[in-house]
Parts: structure tokens; C-alpha cells; sequence
């Protein structure tokens, strides 16, 4: 019996940030900590939407390969990041992505009210370190906890 060798794609992060710095230390803190992810980057809410859903420049990407994590800005230009949060909890291809919100701490009443429409977790910006890990740490256990398995054993 030949066994075949698949190579599996690489899971998938989807970082919504519009703040180069804030993006910088996020994919360094993933990176640091043994993240074996596909970083995608969006910049803005309709960005977001269309990789989420595969329309626009992500009309090619498989619709059954959602993310394993957003990771979403909640001050996001243009679209809020409640929005697109909304947006997700409202269609079952991403009702259970789990997300992380990115909120300063000026919005974090908005952060709060976002744990009603399925928020899983939120990081207060400036982003700090240990704060992020710990952050990280509950997406895991989201994913031990969920339904759904991940892909990979690691953020």
C-alpha cells in the first residue's frame, strides 16, 4: 500500500487593522508565540467582509476555509468593527469564528456591548504583550471548549 503525502493549507488568521503599529506588534506577539497561521491582513470593514464572505479580490478563496480567529479593530474607518461583527453573527458561514476585539480603552463600553452580539474576546489598545498572550490564551480555550476543533494545535 502507497501512502499519499497531502500537504494541508495553513490555517488561517484574519487581522483587521487599520493602525500600522498596533498591526506590527500583533503579528510579532503571534509570531513569538508559535502562531503557524496565514496571516491576512485587512485594513478596513468592507476589506474584512469580502474575504470573510469570498466576494470582491477573495472571490476565488474556498467559501468552506473560514479563519480561525479574527482578530478585529473596533475603531475601524468607515465600517465600525461592531459592524462587521454584526455582519458575521448573522450568516452561519461565520457564526462561530471566533473573534478578538482590538479596542481602545475609550471604547471599551463599546468592546462590552459587543460581547452581546457573540464577541469572544477583547485586548485594549496600545496592545501590551502580556496582555495579548493571555488574550491568545482564551481564544485556545475557546477552541477546546467550542464545538469545533481547529485546524492546528496553535495560535
Amino acid at each position: 500500500m502507497k501512502l499519499i503525502k497531502v500537504k494541508m493549507p495553513r490555517p488561517t488568521l484574519l487581522m483587521v487593522e487599520d493602525n500600522p503599529d498596533h498591526l506590527e506588534l500583533a503579528i510579532m506577539t503571534l509570531e513569538e508565540n508559535g502562531a503557524d497561521h496565514q496571516i491576512v491582513v485587512a485594513r478596513n470593514g468592507p476589506d474584512a467582509l469580502d474575504y470573510l464572505f469570498c466576494e470582491g479580490r477573495y472571490s476565488d478563496r474556498p467559501l468552506d476555509m473560514p479563519p480561525e480567529l479574527v482578530m478585529l479593530d473596533l475603531g475601524l474607518p468607515g465600517m465600525s468593527g461592531l459592524e462587521v461583527l454584526q455582519r458575521m453573527r448573522d450568516d452561519p458561514r461565520t457564526f462561530f469564528v471566533p473573534v478578538m476585539m482590538l479596542t481602545s480603552a475609550s471604547e471599551t463600553s463599546k468592546a462590552v456591548l459587543a460581547f452581546k452580539g457573540g464577541l469572544n474576546s477583547y485586548v485594549r489598545k496600545p496592545l501590551y504583550y502580556r496582555d495579548f498572550q493571555e488574550k491568545l490564551e482564551q481564544a485556545r480555550d475557546y477552541w477546546r471548549t467550542s464545538n469545533f476543533v481547529p485546524l492546528s494545535s496553535g495560535i
